[in-house]
């Protein structure tokens, strides 16, 4: 009886101390998720989001600095792409009107490298009110992925700047898994 004793309170204490990732991540409750390699990200989850600046359509700067202590959402978007334009409703729906007013949260869509006029058109053809900034050249896009890996996909940083989860096209599991894994950080 008192070897079980032990041995439960050895596997409790391996389990909280852990450095495996695997097992940290369950015990913070977000799933552990495999990146397929054809996806085309150049990070990979537990890497830290690289630093960026650029333009949100309505002129005001935006930088990664502006991301400190906030669980993140990156979008990355076109108006030419049939995909983006099916999944940006879902994000603003199940996700942008959800959280848009809690100050621990933010959401950003990069249209890559498309002039200002174009993107402000295409914001508003598709009736999303999160907001979008512009990334000329791409150059915030090659940051996390391929440039010839093409858009739709999602980047989900904790607080500490850290990837944690990241999704390519519109796979309607995926974006449901993603959507928990957003409420799940902004509870801690």
């Amino acid at each position: 009886m008192k070897n079980i004793n032990i041995l439960k309170i050895l596997s409790v204490s391996l389990f909280l101390v852990s450095p495996f990732p695997f097992v940290q991540s369950s015990f913070a409750q977000i799933p552990v998720k495999e990146v397929p390699a054809d996806y085309g990200y150049v990070v990979k989850i537990g890497d830290q989001m690289p630093a960026f600046s650029t333009t949100l359509i309505n002129g005001k700067p935006f930088t990664s600095a502006d991301l400190k202590g906030k669980v993140v959402m990156l979008q990355f978007t076109a108006s030419w792409c049939s995909v983006c334009r099916k999944e940006m409703p879902f994000i603003e729906k199940d996700i942008w009107q959800k959280h848009k007013n809690d100050k621990n949260f933010v959401l950003v869509g990069f249209d890559l490298d498309e002039p200002l006029e174009k993107v402000k058109k295409f914001h508003q053809d598709i009736k999303i009110t999160y907001p979008l900034a512009l990334d000329p050249g791409g150059n915030i896009f090659g940051l996390v992925a391929d440039k010839k890996a093409g858009v739709t996909r999602n980047v989900i940083l904790d607080k500490t700047g850290k990837i944690v989860y990241l999704t390519r096209l519109y796979k309607e599991d995926e974006f449901a898994e993603m959507v928990k894994v957003i409420e799940l950080l902004l509870k801690k």
